[in-house]
């Protein structure tokens, strides 16, 4: 099994928890990986995932560095003080951090979900500079993504208790479009809440200093309608369909695959595509 190095970094007020996985020989001193958790339960949900495609890569020799973002996961802070320009920051000090254990290599990252979307920011804000993005299901629509958090809270909350709390889905039913305060254990800031607002498609532009991959399922026709948008400002993407069976926001049910096959073969592929 792969070893790795935890780290903490990051400016001494924001500090980040990581895991560095060194890469095993010398086969690829060239490419680094970054990889940018999802959001909340989806980042719960995929840590495994993400385990394991680091030790992947790593023994294929690619140092990758995964880590926690500010107030999540093993990192220092408080959930309440989550929001996107900070977990920017955080990004490109987990970029700085991986450029300190390969100076040499081409850095991709590897974004999911509103990691992905993150990765977008950091990369547009021009402080850290990736050789490559690779977005897996990226957030484009910040409203219908709090929408579908909180749908399944609710529901999540219904098949909990045995006398469910009808309060949330009356309030759901009253105020479909309300932003949620809490999502399947998970506070959102008033910060996050009003950030997420006002991430729609259009607030998104791709720059075309960095080649992109779109990764999306075939039946996502608003990311495909994006990098389509993208494409024609001539910007260097790529979408390309992937369908998998992991459930972003479940509980590890035995029918729910946690490290489905498929979803990491082709990531590890699409470093050099």
């Amino acid at each position: 099994m792969t070893l790795f190095t935890p780290l903490m970094f990051g400016p001494a007020s924001r500090q980040v928890f990581g895991a560095f996985h060194a890469a095993d020989g010398d086969r690829d001193e060239h490419t680094a990986v970054l990889l940018c958790p999802p959001f909340g339960q989806e980042g719960l949900r995929t840590h495994r995932f993400f385990k394991v495609l680091a030790e992947r890569l790593a023994r294929a020799g690619i140092a990758t560095l995964r880590f926690d973002f500010y107030g999540s996961g093993d990192s220092p802070g408080d959930e309440s003080e989550g929001e996107l320009d900070g977990w920017r920051r955080d990004l490109c000090s987990a970029h700085e951090e991986l450029r300190r254990h390969a100076p040499h290599a081409a850095i991709v990252w590897i974004g999911a979900r509103l990691g992905a979307t993150l990765a977008v920011l950091a990369a547009r804000n021009g402080r850290c500079d990736p050789a490559r993005l690779v977005l897996w299901e990226p957030v484009i629509d910040g409203r219908g993504y709090a929408r579908l958090l909180r749908e399944r809270h609710v529901a999540a909350i219904d098949t909990t208790f045995c006398i469910p709390d009808l309060s949330w889905r009356r309030s759901l039913a009253q105020e479909p479009d309300a932003l949620p305060e809490e999502a399947l254990g998970v506070r959102l800031s008033p910060a996050l809440q009003a950030q997420l607002r006002a991430l729609t498609p259009q607030s998104l532009p791709l720059t075309a200093l960095h080649d992109t991959l779109v990764l999306a399922p075939p039946d996502d026709t608003p990311t495909a309608q994006w990098a389509a948008e993208q494409q024609s400002r001539h910007m260097p993407v790529r979408l390309a369909y992937l369908s998998h069976p992991l459930d972003w926001t479940s509980d590890p049910f035995p029918h729910s695959a946690m490290v489905p096959a498929d979803a990491l073969s082709r990531l590890q592929g699409a470093i050099h595509e």
